[in-house]
């Protein structure tokens, strides 16, 4: 986690050592002074503050905030003594780098006011050569006030842009993972039952092959249509979602129950009058999915299947007199459950699983809202 003293970019180019150059100003101002002793502490401000300014840019944490504290202190004093005021055009742009938004305003706003109160003092002061570089001086407190705010807010807009990018990119993985788990969810809905039902047709046809031929002949025939449906339906699949209605699919799965040798009950209309195109299909994909799992997994004698509408919502119960699911997170089974619950959540449907004496699959999905039909006035 980034620390509340985290300071400024990991790069900043070339940018801290351009600056060295203007070093040689400082000396002109000072090498004008007659006093020696003046000459030498110049000399070592100067020193102190290239070491200052370039530690300030390799240091972390409190150390930034120190060296930066020298530098504004040698620039003052640089400033009252010499009328060199330039170094706070240094500050302000190593302040405009840092990244930490109260560590920015707080160096922003000591550098300012500092930089505003020496300058006064020497104008007071009437310092010669001071005042006959007050042009130079106006623009470099123009540039003191300005350059902090413009490298930070530009700074803050390339981490943004930054941080964009990535979310973009991450974006763009999540959608084609979900696009992925969608063509899965698909495939196993609309292939499942069908290379099922190919399956237990074959292996009857292999045993009627000697006993009834002509059956056996009329089961292969069973197969190819099954085969050539499954193909029409994955064509459909790649081209567009194709909408099903749960009377259709109830009829594919009577045939696939009759195939398995499974008693097939149905109570209730198919025909649903307060359900959108969108949740009967996806109704119809998980109908799909419990009665192939029934047909694969339970060894059932009979499923029933009960559609009971009501005025705010439409529950349908799977149910057989098989085996049974065993185990208690039935939904690490497989991914049949898993993308059962999944396509109903996207409906705001809900799934329970009883079990005993068989499984008992219980979908409940909510009405769709009809908008009141106004009476005409006449």
């Amino acid at each position: 986690m980034q620390k509340w003293y985290s300071i400024f970019h990991k790069s900043t180019g070339l940018s801290p050592y351009v600056w060295v150059v203007f070093y040689i100003l400082p000396f002109y101002f000072i090498f004008r002074s007659s006093s020696t002793y003046q000459v030498v502490s110049g000399i070592v401000m100067i020193m102190l503050f290239f070491v200052c300014y370039v530690l300030s840019f390799i240091s972390k944490g409190w150390l930034v905030y120190f060296w930066t504290s020298v530098q504004i202190v040698v620039s003052i004093t640089m400033t009252l003594l010499f009328g060199y005021v330039y170094f706070a055009l240094f500050l302000a742009f190593f302040i405009g780098n840092i990244q930490n938004r109260v560590g920015f305003f707080t160096l922003y706003s000591i550098h300012l006011l500092t930089t505003i109160v020496s300058i006064n003092y020497v104008l007071l002061s009437r310092n010669p050569v001071f005042i006959s570089q007050l042009p130079f001086v106006l623009v470099s407190m123009i540039a003191v006030v300005l350059l902090p705010v413009t490298t930070y807010n530009r700074n803050n807009q390339d981490k943004l842009q930054g941080q964009l990018e990535d979310a973009n990119k991450r974006i763009s993985e999540l959608v084609k993972l979900e696009e992925r788990q969608r063509i899965a969810r698909d495939l196993h809905d609309t292939l499942g039952q069908k290379l099922s039902l190919i399956g237990l047709k074959s292996d009857l046809a292999s045993k009627l092959i000697h006993k009834n031929p002509a059956q056996a002949v009329v089961e292969i025939g069973d197969v190819r249509r099954t085969a050539r449906s499954a193909l029409k339906e994955v064509r459909e699949m790649v081209t567009e979602m194709r909408g099903i209605r749960l009377e259709e699919e109830l009829i594919r799965i009577r045939q696939f129950l009759q195939a398995a040798e499974i008693d097939f009950l149905l109570e209730g209309n198919p025909k649903l009058t307060n359900t959108s195109l969108i949740t009967e299909n996806v109704l119809s994909m998980c109908i799909k999915e419990a009665v192939t799992n029934v047909v694969k997994h339970s060894n059932a004698m009979a499923c029933w299947i009960m559609i009971q509408p009501s005025r705010t919502d439409l529950t349908i119960t799977v149910k057989d007199n098989g085996t049974g699911i065993s185990g208690d997170n039935i939904y690490s089974k497989g991914h049949g459950l898993q993308g059962m619950r999944e396509r109903l959540e996207f409906v705001n449907g809900t799934m329970d699983i009883v079990k005993g004496g068989g499984t008992t699959l219980v979908i409940r999905v909510p009405n769709a809202f009809k908008q009141p039909v106004k009476e005409e006035t006449t």
